[in-house]
């Protein structure tokens, strides 16, 4: 650790509590799909987010994400799967089987040799493609209230500029006047929350094989190429190129995705990684140290513990068009970052052609960058 990286502290100011909510675009939906569809203990989930954060934001002292797995999310909660009786026991078992992946991806060093295959100009596409994909989907949450959304973001993006000002605490406060406004039964619905606490249960114990088998199969192996392009290669990226100061390692990001999937597994939780977009949404609201983590992390296990029950009404206080903005601004700060001054062209081709087939298919746009990539410095594709 050099002297720089150890003056570095984290900090729990203004900024820090503004760029903690800056992930909410991608957390809300995800939680409340799988409490309200797969009927999973929102006490578990959230609590294992909570440590998670907390232990990240200590650790790498920067704005480290942790997110629900995407592509297992988008597959728990789909139709097909509850009609083939998949359900909250089979998410488990895939972040338990994530879990163990990860931690020997990371104990045999595959994930670093892997990683080491990818060639900058494709990683940088991957980075871009993720922040398009973050905007479009920003746009799509966006357009129930067009109107109201467009304003929101151009009164976001002026307080952007001004710096005194905490914009996220702002948009906040305005999406939770706008929720009460538009549910006139909310605020009795806040006001007879009763706090209760509750301690997660061990869910170990209670999977079968056939959950941790049907959890790999369907829902781990199909991620693996997705959580490898976005929350391995593009946030060990993004967390060296915003904080050289204090890099983190392909080996030491691959442990940590592999433990905080076995916490989560352990209390009945769900998969969970290290998306680079949610540094990106911290980031842009302000956070530059592990602190905002934390402060997110410690609102999330405070939920856990004492509003697991209630969890549905809380976020009935953040609209569809205030986490659609946070993910639009996230998606564009993350695309920012996949500039490169002085690229050859043959390179921008990788980084543009890379980052279309991100926002269909991140482990299609990974090996299409490293083919290309490959064929453009052997002389086989003239650009």
């Amino acid at each position: 650790m050099n002297d720089k990286s150890a003056r570095t502290q984290n900090r729990f100011d203004l900024p820090e509590w503004a760029g903690a909510f800056g992930d909410l675009g991608t957390l809300i939906p995800f939680v409340a799909a799988y409490v309200s569809i797969l009927k999973m203990d929102a006490n578990g989930l959230l609590v294992a987010f909570g440590v998670a954060l907390i232990v990240v934001g200590s650790i790498y002292r920067t704005p480290f994400p942790v997110q629900p797995m995407k592509a297992i999310g988008a597959a728990a909660v789909s139709q097909a799967t509850l009609a083939a009786g998949l359900g909250a026991a089979v998410v488990v078992g895939a972040a338990l089987t994530t879990g163990l992946l990860w931690i020997a991806l990371a104990v045999t060093g595959l994930g670093r040799r892997a990683a080491s295959w990818v060639p900058r100009s494709a990683l940088l596409g991957v980075v871009m493609g993720l922040g398009f994909s973050f905007m479009l989907e920003g746009i799509r949450m966006m357009s129930a209230g067009s109107w109201v959304a467009g304003l929101l973001l151009a009164v976001t993006l002026v307080l952007l500029g001004r710096p005194r000002v905490p914009a996220m605490l702002v948009l906040l406060a305005i999406g939770v006047a706008m929720a009460l406004m538009n549910q006139p039964d909310l605020m009795r619905e806040l006001a007879a929350l009763k706090p209760e606490f509750k301690i997660p249960s061990l869910a170990w114990r209670t999977l079968s094989m056939s959950d941790l088998w049907t959890g790999l199969i369907l829902l781990s192996l199909p991620q693996l190429p997705l959580t490898f392009g976005n929350a391995y290669l593009s946030i060990t990226e993004e967390n060296n190129r915003l904080f050289p100061d204090r890099a983190v390692s392909e080996r030491s990001v691959a442990f940590s995705t592999g433990l905080m999937n076995l916490g989560s597994s352990l209390i009945g939780g769900i998969p969970m990684c290290h998306g680079a977009g949610g540094m990106a949404g911290h980031v842009r609201f302000g956070a530059r140290t592990g602190g905002s983590s934390i402060i997110l992390g410690s609102v999330l296990l405070g939920a856990g513990l004492f509003l697991s029950s209630s969890i549905g009404t809380v976020f009935k206080i953040f609209p569809q068009s205030v986490l659609g903005v946070i993910l639009f601004l996230a998606g564009l700060q993350l695309a920012l970052g996949s500039r490169d001054a002085g690229a050859e062209k043959a390179d921008r081709f990788v980084v543009l052609a890379t980052a279309a087939f991100a926002i269909w298919n991140i482990g299609v746009a990974v090996v299409f960058g490293i083919l290309v990539d490959h064929a453009s410095r052997r002389g086989w594709l003239r650009i």
